[in-house]
């Protein structure tokens, strides 16, 4: 058997970190078995679903790299398939009419209410041996409503939750066709899964309800029903349910915000999966690690500090020229004239430790391109006249100096040496002047890197 998963969201709202990681365990799991990834747009909603949203889902898989082998095939694409499929029920009798009006269905529901029972469709118009169904009312265009089984129980073999047992007397006769000839969502998703030939299917576990109806559509129409995988929802820092409140609606606000694809996928693969205490690997190694053995059946809690440290991690250890390149526009928005400072790379490479997102590292790059402007206060207190002296004489060694930093560090170590001073007294206002800030890296380092003449200038008139 060829594994076939399938990622298939609704272009209502953007791809969210929920959705993001179930593609993921999606496209993992095929990757695993060395089968296929399909990905899916389920845009039957025509109310709520737009093109900005299934732009939005694309990018943000585009941006993770979860490269789907099949799609994205597209529901309202595949009507005519759907009707044929309802055709043929009706015909089979697995599907059947039903007349009821709006108002009726309300005042059922009200009957039910009023004597303690749970409000579902009644069978009015359901056909049984012996019974007589009355003539079709005139005026009034029927749903079309699958003819779910009355007795037995339909069970699965969750792979996160265990096994699962729902009774069919809990389950009514759904409608698979509104009024007006489109089909619904479960029956939709239930065609597709059969065409496409879905083997496993792993989806959020608000998605279990339907299983048990998807189940029973599926066995009617005599097709291979998937494995399931439902998985917990994902809390937010605060424990409560991740929404618009906690942060980022959109995957791709985490672009925007400075973070790495491969610190977010390495992160959303530990949000509900584990390999012992591995915290750090690569996604071709989560592919050959991951199966639904280790997916965890509890909530899993968003943690920003960790994603922060992932992505530290990751800028750390990603090429200059790539961060470079994504830090420079950040920058030209700000206005900075790159060409007034020293090479973009050599600033990344020295910067990219402190830091925990992109936008982070470009506003630390800031002082290599910007005239300082030091706090009088900081300057009053840290340029002391020792200091001034002391800085009078490294002006004087800059002249001549070999550039390199190890030169430039011997140098600062023999002057702190001949004026009986700590480096903190020379160190601290020198940072002043060059940089406007107290806290950098290295002073050599930094020194190094703006070069002579910005250094000779900046210490000019002592």
């Amino acid at each position: 058997m060829t594994v076939r998963t399938r990622f298939a969201p609704s272009p209502t709202g953007f791809l969210h970190l929920g959705g993001a990681r179930t593609a993921l365990y999606s496209w993992a799991y095929a990757r695993h078995h060395g089968g296929q990834f399909i990905l899916r747009i389920e845009d039957t909603d025509l109310e709520r679903s737009t093109p900005e949203a299934v732009q939005a889902i694309l990018d943000g898989m585009k941006w993770l790299g979860l490269e789907h082998d099949e799609g994205p095939f597209y529901q309202m694409k595949r009507m005519d398939r759907y009707r044929e499929v309802i055709g043929q029920m009706l015909q089979e009798g697995t599907a059947y009419y039903c007349y009821c009006t709006p108002e009726e269905l309300n005042a059922m529901r009200e009957r039910q209410k009023a004597a303690g029972e749970s409000p579902r469709y009644d069978g009015t118009w359901r056909p049984e041996p012996g019974k007589t169904l009355p003539p079709a009312p005139e005026g009034v265009n029927p749903v079309v409503r699958f003819r779910n089984p009355a007795e037995g129980d339909v069970t699965w073999n969750d792979r996160v939750k265990g096994e699962i047992t729902i009774s069919n007397s809990q389950l009514d006769d759904l409608i698979i066709a509104r009024s007006d000839g489109t089909p619904t969502y479960n029956f939709c998703v239930v065609v597709d899964d059969w065409d496409m030939g879905i083997t496993h299917v792993i989806r959020g576990d608000d998605h279990v309800n339907n299983t048990p109806r998807q189940i029973n559509i599926l066995k009617a129409l005599k097709a291979p029903v998937p494995e399931y995988a439902h998985l917990p929802m994902i809390l937010g820092d605060d424990g409560e349910k991740l929404s618009k409140r906690h942060g980022a609606v959109s995957v791709m606000e985490y672009p925007a915000a400075g973070y790495l694809p491969e610190a977010m996928l390495n992160y959303l693969a530990r949000l509900g999966w584990s390999h012992g205490d591995d915290e750090i690997f690569s996604m071709k190694q989560f592919c050959e690690w991951f199966d639904f053995d280790h997916l965890s059946s509890s909530a899993a809690q968003f943690n920003t500090e960790k994603l922060n440290w992932l992505n530290n991690h990751y800028i750390r250890e990603a090429d200059n020229a790539r961060l470079a390149a994504l830090v420079r526009p950040q920058l030209e928005k700000m206005g900075v004239k790159l060409e007034s400072g020293p090479a973009l790379e050599d600033v990344i490479a020295l910067m990219k430790d402190r830091v925990n997102t992109l936008n982070e590292l470009a506003n630390a790059s800031l002082m290599f391109y910007r005239e300082p402007d030091p706090d009088p206060e900081l300057l009053k207190q840290h340029l002391t006249e020792a200091a001034r002296t002391a800085l009078k004489a490294y002006a004087a060694n800059v002249e001549t100096i070999e550039w390199q930093r190890e030169a430039l560090s011997a140098m600062m170590k023999a002057l702190l040496k001949e004026n009986r001073m700590k480096m903190p007294q020379v160190a601290m206002p020198l940072r002043l002047l060059l940089t406007g800030q107290l806290h950098t890296p290295s002073i050599d380092a930094v020194v190094c890197l703006f070069g002579r003449e910005t250094v000779l200038s900046r210490l000019k008139g002592l």
